[in-house]
Formats: C-alpha cells, sequence, structure tokens
C-alpha cells in the first residue's frame, strides 16, 4: 500500500527516475526546506535532493511529514484528474482530445510595437502587458536569453514592465524551467504571479492549488500555457546547426517552427532546417509528456496554422475568459473566428493525440485512457 503522506522517495521513484518528470521545477519552488535544487547542465533538466538532508533518494523533511514535492509535481499519482476536477470541476470526455475549453479563436496585439517584437503576432506579449498595466499581475515568470543573447540558452527570468515583456519576447526551443524565477518575484515584492509556459509547467499552478499547496498556490494569479510537443537540448546548436548547416548561434536572429525549423540570420539570410534531423536532440523530459496544447492554463495559445501573424488562442478557465475579454474590450488585442484557418484546429488535435500517446501505459491511466486489460490466466 502506498504511504499516506507520499513525499520526496516516493516522487523520485515514480517521477523523477521513471521517465515522467519533464524537468518543470515546480517540486524546487515548492520546498520549503531549500533541500531541492535543479540541475540544467548537460541536457538533465531534473530536480535533484541535496545530500546532507536524506540523500538523493530521500528527504528527513519528508519522513516528518512535509509532501509539498508531491503536491507541487503535475505528474505525481492522478494528477490529471485532480486538475481537472479543481479547475472545470469534471474530467475531460474522449472527445477533448485537446483539453477543455470555453471559447477558442486567433488572435493578435493590436500594439504594433507589441506584434512585431513579439511572436506570431504578439498576443503572449500584449497579454502580459496588459495584465501588468492594468493591476492583474505584479510580475510574470517568462524565458530570457543568457547575457546578449548570443549564445541562446535559455534562462528562467522575471518581467515586471512592458519594456521587460518586449526585451523577453520570442521563441525559445530549448528548455527554460519559468518556475525557478519564482524566488526572484517574491524576492521583488510580487503577490499576484503569472506563468507562462509549456504544459508541463502551466499544470504545476493547479495541480498546486488542488492539492492545497499554500502561499506558493496562491500567488500563482494567471497561467498561461504555450503549444508545445518538444523541446531541444542545447547541444541542437553545435552538433546540427553549426555542424551540419554551418549556422553559428552567435549568429541567428531568430528561430521559429513551422512544420521545420526555421532560422533566421543576422545577416538577413534564411535557412530551414527539416525536423526530423532535430529529433535526436529531443529533451528527455519531453519524451513522455502527454500535454501538447497546456491543457491547463487558463489561456493556451500557439503559432499553428496558416497565418504567421495570428496566434492560436484557447481560452480555458473562467479566469481566463475574464481576463481574455477584457483585454478585447480594451482594444489591446484583436481576434477573428478560429475556422478562419480550419488547418490550426485540425492540426492541434492532430499533434494532442500524438502526444498522448507518449504517456507510458505502466503510468496512472489518464481520463480517456483505460489501462490495457488483464492478461488472462
Amino acid at each position: 500500500m502506498p504511504p499516506e503522506k507520499p513525499h520526496w522517495a516516493e516522487l523520485f521513484t515514480e517521477v523523477v527516475t521513471s521517465g515522467l518528470c519533464t524537468g518543470c521545477s515546480a517540486c524546487v519552488i515548492a520546498c520549503p526546506y531549500d533541500v531541492l535544487e535543479y540541475d540544467d547542465t548537460g541536457g538533465r533538466y531534473k530536480p535533484f535532493h541535496v545530500a546532507e538532508a536524506g540523500g538523493f533518494d530521500n528527504c528527513t523533511h519528508g519522513e516528518k511529514g512535509c509532501t509539498l514535492c508531491t503536491r507541487a509535481c503535475p505528474r505525481f499519482r492522478n494528477w490529471e484528474p485532480e486538475i481537472e476536477q479543481h479547475l472545470f470541476g469534471r474530467e475531460r470526455t474522449e472527445d477533448e482530445i485537446s483539453g477543455i475549453a470555453v471559447d477558442m479563436v486567433l488572435a493578435r496585439a493590436t500594439d504594433p510595437g507589441v506584434h512585431v517584437v513579439g511572436q506570431d503576432g504578439g498576443f503572449v506579449s500584449a497579454l502580459l502587458i496588459w495584465a501588468l498595466e492594468h493591476d492583474v499581475i505584479d510580475a510574470a515568470l517568462v524565458s530570457a536569453l543568457e547575457g546578449d543573447g548570443s549564445t541562446w540558452k535559455a534562462l528562467p527570468a522575471v518581467a515586471r514592465t512592458r519594456e521587460d515583456v518586449l526585451a523577453t519576447a520570442g521563441s525559445r526551443y530549448t528548455y527554460s524551467a519559468n518556475p525557478m524565477a519564482y524566488a526572484e518575484a517574491i524576492e521583488g515584492g510580487a503577490e499576484r504571479i503569472a506563468l507562462v509556459g509549456m504544459g508541463c509547467q502551466s499544470s504545476a499552478p493547479p495541480v498546486m492549488a488542488a492539492r492545497k499547496a499554500g502561499k506558493i498556490a496562491r500567488r500563482f494569479a494567471l497561467s498561461i500555457g504555450l503549444l508545445c510537443s518538444k523541446t531541444f537540448d542545447d547541444a541542437i546548436f553545435p552538433e546540427l546547426f553549426e555542424a551540419r548547416y554551418g549556422l553559428h548561434r552567435h549568429e541567428i536572429a531568430k528561430m521559429n517552427i513551422k512544420g521545420v525549423f526555421q532560422v533566421w540570420m543576422h545577416d538577413g539570410s534564411y535557412h530551414e532546417i527539416p525536423l526530423k534531423e532535430a529529433h535526436a536532440f529531443t529533451r528527455e523530459g519531453c519524451k513522455s509528456c502527454p500535454d501538447f496544447a497546456a491543457e491547463h492554463a487558463d489561456i493556451s495559445t500557439g503559432g499553428i496554422g496558416a497565418f504567421n501573424d495570428w496566434t492560436l488562442t484557447i481560452v480555458r478557465t473562467e479566469r481566463g475568459r475574464e481576463v481574455f475579454h477584457a483585454m478585447v474590450a480594451d482594444d489591446a488585442v484583436e481576434i477573428r473566428p478560429v475556422d478562419d484557418d480550419p488547418g490550426a484546429i485540425a492540426l492541434l488535435r492532430k499533434l494532442s493525440r500524438v502526444s498522448r500517446k507518449r504517456w507510458p501505459a505502466t503510468a496512472v491511466p489518464m481520463p480517456g485512457r483505460l489501462p490495457a486489460p488483464a492478461a488472462p490466466s
């Protein structure tokens, strides 16, 4: 029988070392004793436990009753039913392959400066700026590029102003554990925080709330999810872009994925790299992730479909609808019907289906996926 109060020992076995861990870092920021740390070197992207408090596979605080790491983990045990009951009051149906939603549109920023700088029409940037300027949030956890950006190494960062949002705009396809910027946001006085991240990260705030993970859960005021089929290890730059195509990372100006890896260089040249060549650099934490569509965010967004300057926007929760409708009323964004791009809906469903098939049959079944029948005796 599983322990009554599962802690790091169970999380380590059932998630961190089983292939389910996405490296989202929620357990690290939830730990009240600072005995969990994060390793993003050498392609690992994993939490680890410090030796002096129980060793790598156990926790002295957990043995005394602390369970915050397991309550914060969006891949521990019955995470998906718990989140959906908390957010929506029900579990998804089999037809809701890309998650439960209340609205779906195409959206983009109306401010030309935000539209140009942001990715796929700048919707996420417009959302963060509006929320900051309308006293909805105090700060946002986002990703930034290291130093002057020439290394293309993505790092967690805090955005508190319009300038911060625009400085961190755009997509990075290597992984950044954005929740790790939580401590910096709190040190700066933030009490209402937005989290921008892929599905693995955007599931963290609602699972914390569902499992009553205390003050941290209450501080997350808005979750913005990014559609994501996978991220890549930093090794993709020297071992693929540079070695095979002669594209040095410090010369790259912008990247996007639209069926191929699109790369724009500072010299004005444009290059396409087949995605199949990038598969070898898929981050380990993405290989079992079932969530393409950021299914537990308040608002999920992604630049898929025919229009490069419009964002497919999925409003999922009442909180998300409240914020989104206020933005539209305030002319911060413009929208058009999602039916204008039926290919985007088809691709959303296709990629969601592919991702959900990744969830191992040996793990806890998800709604809509029954366990395999028992072998006949």
